[in-house]
This record gives C-alpha cells, structure tokens and sequence, in this order.
C-alpha cells in the first residue's frame, strides 16, 4: 500500500506538459508552444486570447473558432484584455478593415 501512494504521489507532483495544437482558420494547426494564452470568462464573442510577443501574433478564439492577427502590438492586447467591452473593442480595433478594405492585423497569405 506505500508503494502505491508513493507512486501516485510522484505522478501528481511531476509536472504535466503536454503540447497543444489548435486549428486556426485558413492556416491549419498551430502550436501554442511560444504563446501565452489567457481565457476569458467576461466576453459573449471572445472565450480565449494567445499572444506571442516575439512574432507579434495573436490568436483569438471567438465562437469555438480560432483566428490569426499578425504585427499585432503587446499594447494592443493590453487594451483588448482590459477593454469594457471585449467584443466591441475587437471589432473596432483588431478585426476592423482600413478606408481601402484591408484589415491591419492581417496576416500574409501563406
């Protein structure tokens, strides 16, 4: 009987890394290894947000699907994250298009 609650006690105290993939729109699976990745709970259009901020991406999941912004600045997910209205703020701010019809954290096609 010791034996066994010493080897449950090792399997819950070693750490548990396992890697996580997501399927992102229009680019396939994405590692979540170089993101940090926060969920939300306050948002009705916005339930999970990584941010890589050595590449400037930004995965946002909104309505159980993923979605990529690129060359997005950390400030710029400061003001999502703490914007009264997440969904308003992403829609005006992130997902918005310019007068000529490009959005700005668009990625490039791959």
């Amino acid at each position: 009987m010791t034996r066994l609650a010493f080897i449950l006690a090792l399997l819950f105290a070693a750490p548990w890394e396992e890697a996580e993939t997501v399927d992102v729109k229009d680019r396939g699976l994405v590692d979540l290894a170089p993101f940090t990745c926060q969920d939300v709970t306050r948002s009705s259009v916005i339930s999970r947000v990584c941010y890589d901020s050595e590449s400037q991406r930004m995965l946002v999941q909104r309505h159980a699907s993923y979605e990529q912004y690129c060359d997005v600045p950390k400030n710029a997910i400061g003001a999502l994250l703490n914007a009264p209205s997440m969904g308003q703020y992403f829609n005006a701010n992130i997902k918005a298009a310019d007068h000529d019809g490009n959005r700005l954290y668009d990625c490039p096609s791959t």
